[in-house]
C-alpha cells in the first residue's frame, strides 16, 4: 500500500471550510456575472500595456491574500507553504506535470471551440508595443508572480487543505473544479479545470504549494511571452 495513501486523514475544520467555500463561491458568481453582463463585447485586448491593470490585479490580489489568511489565522499550517521534502524529486513531478499540460493545452486547442481560452481570457491578438514596456514588465510581474503564489495558496494550500478529510483524490478534484469555476470562464474551463487538478496532484505529492507556484509561474508568464512575441 502506498506510505502517503495510507495517513490518517485530517480533522474537517468546518468552520473555515464554509468561510473558503463562500469565498471562492463569491468569487465565481461575480466572474461569471461580469462575463454575462459583458455579452458578446470583447475585453480589452492592450490591458497587458495599462497600468491600471497591474493596479487593479495588485490590489485584488491582496484583497484575497488577505481572505485567506484570516481563513486559516492560527493555522498557517493549512496553507502547506513549505519546503518539499525532495527538490529532486519535486524538480522531477513539475516537469511531468509541465509537459503533460502542455499536451492536454494543444488537444484541446485542435477543438472546433465557438471561442478559444486564450482569446476568452482576452490574451489573443496582442503585440509587441515597445513604447508601453513598463507597463508590460508591470503585468508580467502581476501575472507570472503575485497570481500563482496568491491563486496556489488560495486553492492548493488552504482550499486542499480544508477539503483534505474527504481524501486525496476527491479533494484533487475538487480543489481543480473550483479553481476553474472561480474564473469565470466557460471554454477555458477546458484548461482550467484539469491545470488546476495537475497542481494538486502536484502539492498532494510534494506536500507543498512551492512546487506548483513556479509550475504555474511558468505557465502563466510563458502564456503572456508567447502571446506578445509570436
Amino acid at each position: 500500500m502506498d506510505a502517503e495513501a495510507a495517513q490518517p486523514r485530517p480533522r474537517p475544520e468546518y468552520v473555515r471550510l464554509t468561510f473558503w467555500v463562500a469565498y471562492v463561491g463569491i468569487l465565481a458568481t461575480l466572474n461569471y456575472g461580469i462575463r454575462i453582463s459583458r455579452g458578446n463585447q470583447k475585453v480589452a485586448l492592450n490591458g497587458v500595456y495599462s497600468f491600471s491593470t497591474f493596479a487593479n490585479g495588485t490590489a485584488f490580489y491582496a484583497l484575497s491574500l488577505g481572505i485567506v489568511l484570516l481563513i486559516c489565522i492560527h493555522r498557517f499550517d493549512l496553507l502547506a507553504l513549505r519546503r518539499p521534502p525532495s527538490w529532486l524529486r519535486a524538480l522531477g513531478l513539475g516537469a511531468g506535470v509541465m509537459v503533460a499540460i502542455l499536451v492536454w493545452e494543444a488537444a484541446i486547442s485542435k477543438l472546433p471551440l465557438p471561442e478559444s481560452p486564450s482569446r476568452e481570457q482576452g490574451l489573443a491578438n496582442v503585440h509587441w508595443e515597445p513604447k508601453h514596456a513598463a507597463a508590460f514588465a508591470a503585468n508580467f510581474v502581476l501575472l507570472a508572480v503575485i497570481a500563482p503564489i496568491v491563486e496556489e495558496l488560495t486553492f492548493r494550500g488552504s482550499g486542499q487543505s480544508l477539503l483534505g478529510f474527504l481524501g486525496r483524490w476527491p479533494s484533487i478534484v475538487l480543489v481543480g473544479v473550483a479553481f476553474g469555476l472561480a474564473h469565470g470562464l466557460v471554454e477555458a474551463l477546458l484548461v482550467l479545470v484539469p491545470f488546476g487538478m495537475a497542481l494538486a496532484w502536484l502539492r498532494d505529492r510534494t506536500n507543498s504549494v512551492v512546487p506548483g507556484m513556479f509550475v504555474h509561474a511558468f505557465f502563466n508568464g510563458a502564456a503572456l511571452i508567447s502571446i506578445v512575441f509570436r
